[in-house]
């Protein structure tokens, strides 16, 4: 039997190599003996759009070769920084798409998968945000832009959310966690009693009673400092870290 693996939040980016060449390990050591692997949401730290990214990008080459040579399913959710993959990623890398949010049934069991910003309902910017970004039209004026204009205008997005979270962090972080209320109404709604998602970059597993019964939601972590995988075997769950190499953890960029 085979595991089934979940991963989001790598960010992969030029500046933090030692990420990008975990991953690569990653899928060459561990996903290429999996039944299939989950990308839940914020694979890269921004994209936009499929066109600005050569197809031989080592990435997408190193995706290409992990379908074509392992045969292991790969199915990437879009998250809020990666919101504009589309049909020519696709196409390069072998993998499908998934819509945000889907069920899947594991072990005889429906688990509800999402990226985990739709959750975050307390945070009312981000939510206003968010639709915004992903209104068809804006999406069609934005990629109608040169690659240099889109490129400038992730770069100030990415200043601004930065400036904004650390303000969140200092006065009110709890917004920027999902809210239960949200949770549990998105579970009923689907008929589920396991909510696996990333985004919020806090790792656990939470346990609460939900319609008279025991749910859960389990939250992968980011990519940042390490790796982090959830492990689907034999019926049960491991969320697990991925340490990086020694060698590359004191050279890892910022």
């Amino acid at each position: 039997m085979k595991p089934v693996l979940f991963i989001s939040d790598l960010h992969l980016d030029p500046g933090r190599p030692a990420i990008t060449r975990l991953f690569l390990d990653f899928l060459q050591d561990t996903a290429c003996h999996a039944e299939a692997l989950y990308i839940l949401g914020d694979f890269f730290e921004a994209w936009i759009g499929d066109d600005a990214v050569p197809a031989d990008h080592p990435v997408l080459a190193a995706l290409r070769r992990f379908t074509s040579e392992s045969g292991v399913p790969l199915r990437i959710m879009r998250g809020n920084r990666d919101f504009l993959l589309g049909e020519r990623f696709t196409a390069q890398t072998g993998a499908t798409l998934l819509p945000d949010p889907t069920v899947i049934e594991l072990g005889g069991e429906r688990v509800l998968l999402m990226h985990g910003d739709l959750l975050c309902t307390d945070d009312h910017a981000y939510q206003q945000f968010r639709a915004m970004v992903n209104d068809p039209a804006w999406q069609q004026q934005f990629l109608a832009k040169s690659v240099e204009e889109r490129a400038a205008m992730a770069r100030q997005a990415r200043q601004e959310s930065t400036a904004r979270n650390t303000m969140l962090a200092e006065t009110a972080d709890e917004i920027m966690d999902v809210n239960q209320g949200a949770v549990e109404q998105t579970m009923r709604e689907h008929g589920v009693l396991r909510l696996v998602h990333g985004h919020t970059h806090r790792p656990n597993v939470h346990t609460f009673p939900l319609d008279g019964t025991t749910a859960t939601r389990i939250v992968l972590g980011d990519w940042y400092e390490q790796g982090s995988v959830l492990e689907f075997l034999h019926g049960r769950w491991n969320l697990r870290s991925l340490p990086l190499p020694a060698t590359a953890a004191g050279h890892q960029g910022g």
